[in-house]
Formats: structure tokens, sequence, C-alpha cells
């Protein structure tokens, strides 16, 4: 392993802090949004989503230590590279949307949909970044089997998420950022 198993868990640590963090943002921008008016949407499907970045992580620390993969020594810092993309990418999209981010489905009706930053070029930064983070951040301490299965698992709760979140937002998203791609920046689609 190029990365030692050492530094790979206080990665993964960090990553730990990181998603406590973002889940007490959440909640705080949650209560605001709904005493204001805001309303949830697929609660069910965001249990299932928590359960499986739980889960991702504990995998990847198992991995790494009981079952690692030896991997071309390019490949755990092209891993590394790319979650540190993936980072830049989420935060971006987090500071864009302000106090409306949230890990949840919040809307708020009657408030214009965000068009500026990443949301220039996509219509799911944060998406990306987490599809970048789930094959990257195992890679990183050669846990292969994890990358491949919460890489499919992800795509399958997406597949339900996104979908819903773009219902619950409703028309006036449609129009503001509908020829948006989901993922892909720059790129339209008809």
């Amino acid at each position: 392993m190029v990365i030692s198993l050492r530094t790979y868990l206080i990665i993964l640590a960090l990553l730990v802090v990181e998603r406590i963090f973002e889940l007490d943002l959440a909640r705080r921008n949650a209560r605001r949004a709904f005493d204001h008016g805001a309303v949830e949407v697929g609660q069910v499907h965001y249990r299932v989503m928590v359960a499986l970045h739980t889960l991702f992580i504990a995998s990847c620390a198992v991995e790494a230590t009981f079952f690692p993969h030896s991997l071309p020594r390019v490949v755990p810092w092209l891993a590394l590279a790319a979650e540190i993309v993936a980072q830049g990418l989420r935060y971006w999209a987090v500071t864009t949307l302000g106090d409306r981010w949230n890990t949840r489905i919040i809307v708020s009706p009657d408030r214009a949909p965000v068009t500026s930053g990443p949301y220039r070029f996509m219509r799911h930064p944060n998406y990306l970044a987490v599809v970048i983070e789930i094959a990257a951040v195992p890679m990183i301490g050669g846990a292969i089997f994890t990358a491949i299965a919460f890489s499919l698992g992800n795509a399958l709760i997406l597949a339900v998420r996104i979908p819903a979140e773009e219902r619950a937002m409703g028309g006036r998203y449609a129009d503001a950022l509908g020829s948006r791609r989901r993922f892909f920046p720059g790129l339209r689609h008809s």
C-alpha cells in the first residue's frame, strides 16, 4: 500500500468529522427552512442513504485493514486527488446554496432556484461530488470491493433521490435548470 493504513484511517476519521459537521449544518438549515414554510419529501430513501453512507466509511476501514488489495502506485494518489476535487466541488455547491443546502430534500416553494456557482454548469454538483468520493475514497486504501459495491448502491439511491428532488422543486426549477445535465458540466441535453 502506497499510503499507510494509519494515514488512510486518519483520512476516514476526517471524513467522519466532516459528516458530523454537515449533519449539524443540515439540521440548522432545515430548522430555518421549516420556520419559513418549507416542506420535506423523500424521508424513506433518506434513511437508506444515511445508512449507506455510514456503512461506506466502516466498509472502507474494514476492507483496508483486513483485506487490502495491492494497486499500482499511482492509483491511491489519483484517488486522493479525485477526493480533493470532490471536496472542492462539494463545498462550492454548499457555499453557493448557503442556507438552502441540506442533506434532506427540503423545498421552499416561494424561493427561486439557485442558478449560480456550479449550478451554472450542472443540476447536481453535490451528487457528482458524492459519486466521485464513493469511487475514490476506497481506492486510496486499496478497498476495491467497497468502491464497487457502494458505487452501485449509491447509483441505486440516486436513481430514486434525484427524480424525487427534481419533482419536489417543481416547474420553476425545471424552467431554470432543465437544460443543464445532471452531472456533466457544460453539456446541454435536448
